[in-house]
């Protein structure tokens, strides 16, 4: 790509969607300017002699000149814009968050990576002078051994209805975290107050722990009486400031020292140490950044991969913060985020090593797989399901909430597990007396459902697209297409594969809902093939 051939379009003339619009316009690059109030956009469109403007989202994918588009828009917004715009063969730079969630930020990674695209999001601290002149500082071991960092973005509004203040603020903070670190979380908790809206929070505080022993806090508040925005390193030989909101010694270096007297631990202060800066704006480095990977076609330092890893601690905190701050473990996912893998575990979940999950499962929250496992392709695992070491889930299998499958249990593909069912492996358990040794094999066969709170107990077998009603109490084998209910549960009738109880005369069934035929003989019931080809024979 020739120099000078650059055209970019901006979507949004927002509280920050106008500072891109300056920008890109001193640049010399903005050939087009989107919004879809016609008053703001008249506005801004006379700051900007030379550029376009449009209330068409439609007419600048459209446009073959355009090579990017550059997205400032609500964060409900960006999942869908950016989708768009890649598909529409344009390279990509979109405010943060990528997306609200990690599947959909997932998808826009590899849809990205699949067509070749640039793909950049705008997380802005990690070009700003100070940062950088830190994150070298720290490279070189200037503070010692990192200890702790805590970073709060403090401010009165603006006061945001489509996002609460964790999405809306705290996003820079865990980037520049991550960032100077080069380490993701292997644990976060947030808590957090609702003072203007029942539903939304507006201040809100979270913890990170690191593999390595750092410490991360991060406090941010848009019901504060100032605006502060400071980040503090703590190390065991220096400790750094970097004041954003300071007009000058946005970096300061203190190097305080802690002596132990008496054993007792007494600190001795020194004055600060100012870090001279090379003054440039930050986001005019990042928009440059952003035009130099368009002709180079290298991957942006702040690409879809790294804004992933920020959204993984985002959506992390975001459910300790509607579960009262309970500690949320990230290490389980460290290899199984759906950007790197073919099945997703939510990051409540808990997967032990080694366990083999196919592709396209979804294990959802506070469900544990213990090393050894086997779970099949497309299943889902619901909330607080336990699969032990022992355990086969095959493929298509659907497991409600507040189900445990022991070791010797074995599911074939296609069945339903109803919520609470219970499974059991021994037939006289005993606490005093260990009885592992005795664990009994228990095999439901293809497409059985095993209807809420029923029970089956261990060493039978359920037979293909047998039917266990709720609460039922299984104490013997189920033969295939059997329907079975009551404690304990006996047979009340047959079921077709599709899941219709069926009417059985002269010894065959239709289906009144699929047509599929049944001829029944010798207690059993047998498929047979539909009438109409009956006849034809």
């Amino acid at each position: 790509m020739g120099k000078g051939k650059l055209k970019v379009a901006i979507i949004g003339t927002g509280y920050w969607g106008k500072n891109l619009v300056r920008v890109f316009h001193q640049l010399g690059v903005l050939d087009t300017i989107c919004d879809s109030n016609s008053t703001a956009l008249k506005q801004i469109g006379k700051q900007c002699p030379g550029a376009k403007t449009t209330l068409s989202y439609a007419d600048v994918l459209k446009n073959k000149a355009i090579n990017a588009v550059v997205i400032s828009s609500p964060a409900e917004s960006h999942y869908k814009l950016v989708k768009e715009s890649l598909l529409a063969g344009k390279d990509v730079f979109v405010e943060k968050p990528l997306a609200l969630t990690t599947e959909e930020g997932a998808a826009l990674v590899n849809l990205a990576k699949r067509d070749k695209r640039i793909l950049m999001v705008g997380h802005l601290l990690e070009y700003h002078p100070a940062v950088n002149k830190l994150r070298q500082l720290m490279g070189k071991g200037e503070l010692g051994k990192i200890q702790y960092i805590y970073s709060n973005r403090l401010n009165l509004g603006k006061i945001r209805r489509e996002e609460n203040i964790l999405w809306s603020f705290a996003p820079h903070d865990i980037s520049v975290i991550l960032f100077l670190l080069n380490e993701v979380p292997e644990g976060v908790s947030a808590f957090g107050g609702n003072y203007l809206h029942r539903e939304i929070a507006d201040v809100t505080i979270s913890n990170l722990t690191f593999s390595s022993g750092v410490k991360g806090h991060i406090f941010v508040s848009w019901l504060h009486p100032y605006k502060e925005q400071k980040l503090i390193v703590v190390g065991d030989k220096k400790m750094a400031v970097f004041d954003d909101v300071a007009e000058k010694d946005k970096l300061l270096l203190f190097n305080h020292k802690i002596k132990w007297i008496d054993r007792i631990p007494v600190p001795k202060k020194e004055n600060a140490e100012r870090i001279d800066l090379k003054v440039e704006e930050p986001l005019r480095v990042e928009c440059m950044h952003f035009l130099d990977c368009l002709k180079t076609r290298k991957t942006p330092q702040t690409d879809g991969e790294s804004a992933l890893r920020v959204l993984k601690v985002l959506q992390a905190c975001q459910t300790s913060l509607e579960n009262e701050g309970i500690a949320i473990s990230l290490k389980a996912n460290t290899r199984n985020s759906p950007a790197s893998s073919d099945y997703y575990a939510h990051p409540t979940s808990t997967i032990a090593q080694p366990s083999q999950i196919s592709n396209g499962t979804k294990i959802w929250h506070y469900s544990h797989v213990m090393g050894g496992a086997k779970v099949g392709e497309n299943c889902t695992i619901g909330q607080n399901v336990f699969i032990n070491s022992g355990a086969v889930v095959g493929n298509n299998v659907k497991v409600q909430n507040n189900v445990s499958i022991y070791d010797r249990i074995r599911l074939e593909d296609d069945v339903f597990c109803g919520p609470s069912m219970v499974f059991t492996n021994v037939l006289n358990p005993r606490s005093h007396i260990s009885r592992k040794k005795e664990f009994k094999t228990t095999l439901v066969k293809k497409g059985a459902t095993l209807g809420a709170n029923s029970t089956i107990v261990c060493g039978n077998t359920i037979g293909e697209y047998a039917f266990v009603g709720a609460g039922a109490v299984v104490t013997k084998d189920v033969l295939p297409h059997a329907l079975v209910y009551g404690n304990p549960a006996r047979q009340q009738g047959w079921m077709c594969q599709c899941g219709i109880k069926l009417e059985i005369k002269d010894n065959e069934a239709e289906c009144t809902s699929c047509g599929d035929m049944y001829v029944f003989g010798s207690g059993k019931l047998t498929p047979a093939p539909k009438r109409d080809k009956v006849l034809k024979k």
